[in-house]
């Protein structure tokens, strides 16, 4: 029986190894459009924190533009939408891409979810996560182009010298009150989504014109 589980739980292993490589994305479409310029939409929050897309928002144009992409200011964007009536992003999400096309004259523009954003207290632990989710698409065809998703945690930036129950639960209620206090989500939604978008990123975003890097081989960007 024993060596039943022990061949079960080997092959198991070496299915997921050969799984993993399946995470890469195909840019074939990406590549032919060529875009120049991206429009980010206002993100859809799933999450309770009500300021996530604010957050996020102000944080994702920095690796689009550093990727070597125009990118349309985000307030100002959000303020034409605001002036014709759409505050909500899921309504905005919802126009067509012809309307998108001819009001900002953009060649792509990105669809945004946030699925996690703030500090949350468990027990022993506090961690402030944010995971978002991004769809690339080509406003000309409606062509899917790229899609990417990315996850931070500020538990990734520390470690705990004192293992004791007690210390774990100080070090925790601790961690939550100054995570709140300093917005530390602004701080992690930047990880994040320089995590799903830079070309730098493993399954980011290819290099864009405004790059020096821009026309790279897709394989020598994209190492884990």
């Amino acid at each position: 029986m024993k060596k039943l589980i022990f061949g079960l739980l080997a092959s198991a292993g070496m299915l997921a190894g050969c799984a993993s490589p399946s995470n890469s994305v195909d840019y074939a479409a990406f590549e032919n459009a060529a875009p120049t310029s991206i429009l980010v939409l206002p993100p859809i929050n799933n999450s309770p924190e009500v300021m996530a897309p604010y957050g996020l928002l102000a944080q994702i144009a920095a690796p689009i533009a550093e990727s070597g992409y125009y990118v349309f200011p985000v307030a100002l964007v959000y303020n034409t939408f605001k002036e014709n009536g759409l505050t909500v992003a899921q309504d905005i999400h919802a126009v067509d891409y012809a309307t998108l096309k001819s009001v900002f004259g953009a060649d792509t523009a990105l669809y945004v979810t946030i699925e996690e954003y703030g500090t949350s207290y468990v027990v022993l632990s506090s961690d402030t996560v944010v995971s978002a989710s991004a769809i690339l698409v080509d406003l000309s065809t409606g062509e899917r182009l790229w899609t990417g998703s990315a996850r931070a945690s500020s538990a990734e930036q520390r470690s705990s010298d004192d293992q004791s129950l007690a210390g774990m639960l100080i070090e925790a209620a601790v961690n939550q009150i100054v995570e709140t206090l300093t917005d530390k989500g602004f701080e992690i939604a930047g990880i994040a989504a320089n995590r799903m978008l830079s070309s730098e990123s493993y399954n980011g975003l290819l290099y864009g014109p405004r790059s020096p890097k821009y026309g790279q081989p897709v394989v020598s960007q994209r190492k884990q």
